[in-house]
């Protein structure tokens, strides 16, 4: 009878950890769809994130990405400026 016990005890022991996994498995999938499902990457598609949300694509106007281009340009002229006088 020592046999039985051991192995009942044993299934239980089992049953136990296959509770606490089951339970890990849940709180995974859970957090998962809280999320929205991001890729490996940790960045969320656009796409689903407009699907979930109902958002519009945000777009910006010619004027704007030429302003922002002008910008920059500027700012790199500037430090490449400063990079040459420093040498």
């Amino acid at each position: 009878m020592d046999i039985l016990a051991a192995l009942k005890q044993e299934e239980a022991k089992w049953e136990k950890e296959v509770s606490a996994a089951q339970q890990q498995l849940d709180n995974v999938r859970a957090a998962i769809k809280l999320l929205g499902g991001m890729g490996s990457s940790g960045k969320a598609p656009s796409s689903s994130i407009r699907k979930t949300t109902g958002q519009k694509k945000r777009v910006m106007s010619a004027a704007a990405r030429a302003r922002i281009s002008k910008a920059s340009k500027e700012r790199w002229a500037k430090f490449r400026a400063a990079k040459a006088k420093g040498k």
